[in-house]
């Protein structure tokens, strides 16, 4: 009994993801990359939190600043990083896509921090299992870039982040020129942060 009602559970869960999807297509598909794309498939949703300004989050445009605490406890303003390339990634421990994507952008930020590129990868705090998860998920991942916390869930949502893991490759200006909902591996990384200035 309990076996059919975690299969019906699962069945409801992904008609409810592709409702969600077909019902509230992503403005942003005709712009991601292929591999991108197919991707999509791949992603986690979160709930839609109402009264955020979603028109300020586009490519061509400045990506809006923000201020959080990384999980070492540092104070991270996102403004303060204007000069650098910046990848933009917004996750939560118990999203498998994430979990997928990780290793790669460990790797990428290895090869390239010496580069101008930076890696931001913004914890959705307060939808994720509490911090002790994430600060195991950061050490068995090794990872060894910047975790700002979004603990009062103010930051995905008006970053757009109702699709995890979701992206934004920034320029050295701090404009948004790619947004991309799905993991990405390194040679998705290596594409859109080489021709940008």
């Amino acid at each position: 009994m309990n076996k059919n009602l975690l299969s019906i559970a699962i069945i409801l869960l992904a008609l409810a993801i592709v409702f969600v999807n077909l019902w509230k297509p992503s403005a942003d598909k005709g712009s991601t990359s292929n591999a991108a794309v197919e991707n999509e498939e791949e992603s986690v949703e979160t709930e839609d939190i109402p009264g955020s300004d979603l028109t300020q989050v586009e490519e061509g445009k400045p990506a809006p600043d923000f201020e959080l605490t990384t999980l070492d406890g540092k104070t991270m303003k996102l403004s303060d990083l204007q000069g650098k390339k910046v990848i933009l990634n917004f996750w939560a421990t118990w999203c498998p896509p994430c979990k997928a994507e990780m290793p790669h952008m460990q790797n990428f930020y290895e090869k390239h921090k010496e580069d101008g590129i930076e890696v931001v990868a913004v914890n959705l705090t307060n939808i994720d299992n509490g911090r002790k998860d994430i600060e195991k998920f950061v050490k068995d991942y090794g990872l060894t870039f910047s975790i700002p916390l979004d603990e009062n869930g103010m930051i995905g949502p008006q970053y757009q982040a109702f699709t995890i893991p979701t992206s934004y490759i920034l320029d050295t200006k701090g404009v948004i020129t790619k947004k991309i909902v799905g993991p990405m591996d390194e040679g998705i990384m290596e594409d859109l942060t080489k021709d940008i200035e």
